[in-house]
C-alpha cells in the first residue's frame, strides 16, 4: 500500500483539485462551498436538458473531470469516498443548471449516492422541476446471490454510459429520450475489475509496521474489487493471460447464472472500455488492453469496434485496471444517435480520452455565473391543515428526548456492527430539532410544521441513517399537503397514517429494504403499517419495538453490517443500531401523546 502523499490535508486537497478544471477548462465555474464544478450558463446557446452526476472524491476524472460541452452539465463532489450531502445535489440542481428542460440526476450504485442524490431528486420534483433519478451499476464483481437487493454497483463502465447519454443530451434528446437510452445502455453493460493492493487516503492514520489486514498478499490478485477498497468476489494467483481469462469469464460466460447479465454472442458488436484504477503503469495497462483484446478475438469470436481505454474513473492510486463490454443495440432514436455515434460524438471533458476543447470555447466570453439569489424553492404555500403546534411539540420533543439518552447504547452497538457514527447522528439530529423547536413561533399549519423541521435533520444529519430520515420527511410533509381538501381540518391519527403510507412508498424507490433486513426499517415499517390498520400510537410505538428486537437475530442484507464479520459474537444480542434508535425515539412519542 502507497502510503506517502503531496497532501496531508483532504480538505484542502478536494478543493484544490476541483479549481484546477476551471483554469483547465474555461467554461467550467467552481461553487466551493458546494463542491459543484458546472458549466457556465451561455445565454445564447439553445435550451437543451441538464445531467447532473458526481459522487465521491478520489475517482478522479471522476466526476467533476466529466463536465463540459457534450458530456454533463455538473458534477457534485463528496469528500474522499464519500457521497457529498443531498443539499449539495439540490443546490446544483436549483441554481447550477437549467432545468426549463428537465434534470436527469444520475449516479453510480451505492447508497450514499442513491439516497441523496435520489432525495435532492425527490425534492426538485417536489418543486414542481421535471427530473428522473437513475443509478448505474455495471459491475458483475459481485453477483446476484452476494449483492441480494443492492444490485450490481457501479463502476468503470458507468463512465461510458455517462458520455452516451451526454452526447444525446447535448444532440437535444427530451428528459425522457436520455432516461430511457441510460437504462437500456446499462442493460447492456459488463464491467469487472482486479487489483493488487488496497490503497491509502491522505490525511488518514498511517497503518502500524506489521500491521497486515486488509492488505493483499504479495503475488496474489483481488478479482472485482470495488472502487472504495471494497473486497472483490476472490483473490487468485494468476499471470495477466490467466487472469484476463477469469475476468472475461464473469464477463460472458452464459453459464454463471449469479453473473450473467448480460447476453452476449459472437453475432453482437461491443466497444471494449479500459479503465485505469489511478496507479498502473501505462506499459502493463496497455499490455492488459491487448491480452483483452486478443483474448475476446480468439475465446469468444469477438472483435470490438472501438476499444477505448484511459484513466476513467479511479480509487486515488489504485494499483489495478478494469474491463467494461458494451453490447450495441439499436435506440430507435434514428441517424446519428445510435450508441456508437454516441460515443463518437465530440465532447469538451477534460477526463474523456483524445477530446480537446475548442478554439472558440477558449475564445469565448467566460465570465458569467449563475446568480444563486435565482434559486427555486420548495412548495411553501399553506394549507388547511391545522395542528395544535404546543401539543404537536411536546410529543415530538418527547421521542427527541428519549433518542438523544438512548445515543451511549445505539453507539455502542455501531461500534460493534457498523462504523459506531449512528448514535450521534440522531442524537445531533434530536438536539438541533429540539432547539429549532424552541426557537420562534410554531406555525399552525401541519406541513408547515414538518417544513420547519425538514432543512434541520437534512443539515444535521448525515450518512445513509440522516438521507433516510430526510427522504422519509419530504414524503411525509407531500404526504400531508396531497390531503388538503381546501377545507379547514386538524390533522388527526388517520390523516397522519395516511402520510405515512405514502412516504413508506416514496422512501422505498430509493432503498430495497424492508422488514427482516436488519435496517432501521425494521422499526419503521410496522409503526406505518400499525397506524395504517387503525392501531393507536401506542400499539405502533410497540410494533416498532418489537421489530427492533427482532433485529438481534437477524443476519444483515443491507448496509455495512453486511461486511462486518464475527457474526456468531453478536448474533442474537445486538439489534440494528438503526432500528433501536428509532424504537427509542417512538416510545417517547407515545409516553408523551
Amino acid at each position: 500500500m502507497q502510503i506517502k502523499h503531496f497532501f496531508s490535508d483532504p480538505t484542502h486537497l478536494v478543493g484544490s483539485a476541483l479549481n484546477s478544471l476551471t483554469i483547465t477548462n474555461p467554461s467550467l465555474a467552481f461553487d466551493k462551498e458546494n463542491k459543484i464544478i458546472y458549466r457556465r450558463p451561455n445565454k445564447d446557446a439553445e435550451s437543451k436538458m441538464s445531467i447532473i452526476s458526481g459522487g465521491g472524491s478520489g475517482h478522479e476524472p471522476g466526476f467533476a473531470g466529466f463536465v463540459g460541452k457534450g458530456l454533463l452539465t455538473a458534477s457534485v463532489a463528496g469528500t474522499i469516498f464519500a457521497s457529498p450531502s443531498a443539499e449539495q445535489v439540490r443546490r446544483a440542481v436549483l441554481t447550477r443548471v437549467p432545468g426549463e428542460k428537465g434534470v436527469l440526476i444520475i449516479t453510480m450504485n451505492y447508497t450514499g449516492d442513491v439516497l441523496n442524490f435520489g432525495m435532492a431528486a425527490e425534492k426538485a420534483k417536489a418543486g414542481g422541476l421535471s427530473t428522473e433519478f437513475y443509478a448505474i451499476g455495471d459491475d458483475v464483481g459481485v453477483g446476484r446471490e452476494k449483492g441480494g437487493k443492492v444490485g450490481r454497483r457501479g463502476i468503470g463502465g458507468g463512465i461510458l454510459l455517462l458520455k452516451i447519454v451526454g452526447a444525446l443530451a447535448e444532440a437535444g434528446g427530451s428528459l425522457a429520450q436520455v432516461y430511457e437510452l441510460a437504462q437500456q445502455v446499462n442493460r447492456n453493460l459488463v464491467s469487472l475489475g482486479s487489483s493488487l493492493e488496497r490503497v491509502h487516503v491522505p490525511g488518514r492514520e498511517i497503518p502500524k509496521e506489521g500491521d497486515t489486514e486488509g492488505v493483499i498478499p504479495y503475488g496474489e490478485i483481488e478479482v472485482g474489487m470495488g472502487i472504495h477498497n471494497e473486497p472483490g468476489s476472490k483473490r487468485v494467483k494468476a499471470s495477466l493471460p490467466e487472469l484476463v481469462k477469469i475476468m472475461l469469464a464473469q464477463l460472458l460466460d452464459p453459464n454463471d447464472k449469479d453473473r450473467h447479465y448480460t447476453h452476449i454472442t459472437k453475432d453482437d458488436k461491443i466497444v471494449l472500455f479500459m479503465n485505469n484504477l489511478g496507479a498502473t503503469s501505462m506499459l502493463e495497462f496497455a499490455g492488459a488492453t491487448n491480452e483483452c483484446v486478443k483474448q475476446l478475438k480468439e475465446d469468444y469470436g469477438l472483435t470490438p469496434v472501438r476499444v477505448i481505454t484511459g484513466t476513467f474513473l479511479t480509487s486515488l492510486d489504485g494499483l489495478g485496471w478494469s474491463a467494461s463490454i458494451l453490447r450495441l443495440e439499436d435506440t430507435g432514436l434514428g441517424s446519428g444517435k445510435s450508441m456508437l455515434e454516441l460515443i463518437d460524438a465530440p465532447a469538451e471533458a477534460v477526463g474523456w480520452a483524445n477530446t480537446g476543447v475548442a478554439t472558440s470555447t477558449w475564445n469565448a466570453d467566460q465570465s458569467a455565473t449563475f446568480d444563486q439569489s435565482a434559486e427555486v424553492t420548495a412548495d411553501t404555500s399553506k394549507t388547511n391543515l391545522t395542528l395544535d403546534p404546543q401539543q404537536a411539540s411536546k410529543v415530538l420533543k418527547g421521542g427527541l428526548e428519549r433518542m438523544a439518552k438512548a445515543e451511549p447504547d445505539v453507539t455502542r452497538y455501531d461500534s460493534i456492527v457498523g462504523d459506531g457514527d449512528c448514535g450521534t447522528v440522531l442524537k445531533r439530529g434530536a438536539e438541533a430539532v429540539m432547539k429549532e423547536l424552541d426557537s420562534g413561533d410554531l406555525p399552525t399549519d401541519a406541513v408547515a410544521f414538518l417544513n420547519k423541521i425538514i432543512p434541520v435533520v437534512e443539515n444535521t444529519m448525515d450518512g445513509t441513517s440522516g438521507a433516510l430520515y430526510a427522504i422519509f420527511l419530504n414524503a411525509l410533509a407531500y404526504g400531508l399537503r396531497s390531503q388538503d381538501t381546501g377545507s379547514s381540518k386538524a390533522v388527526d391519527q388517520q390523516t397522519w397514517a395516511k402520510a405515512c403510507k405514502s412516504a413508506m412508498g416514496d422512501l422505498a424507490k430509493y432503498t430495497p429494504a424492508t422488514t427482516g433486513d436488519r435496517t432501521l426499517m425494521d422499526s419503521l415499517i410496522p409503526f406505518a403499517d400499525t397506524l395504517d390498520k387503525a392501531g393507536s400510537i401506542k400499539d405502533a410505538a410497540a410494533a416498532s419495538r418489537k421489530g427492533a428486537e427482532e433485529t438481534k437475530s437477524m443476519k444483515a442484507s443491507l448496509g455495512r453490517a453486511v461486511y462486518v464479520g464475527a457474526e456468531q459474537e453478536w448474533m442474537g444480542k445486538i439489534p440494528d443500531p438503526g432500528a433501536w434508535g428509532l424504537a427509542e425515539f417512538f416510545d417517547g412519542v407515545a409516553d408523551a401523546a
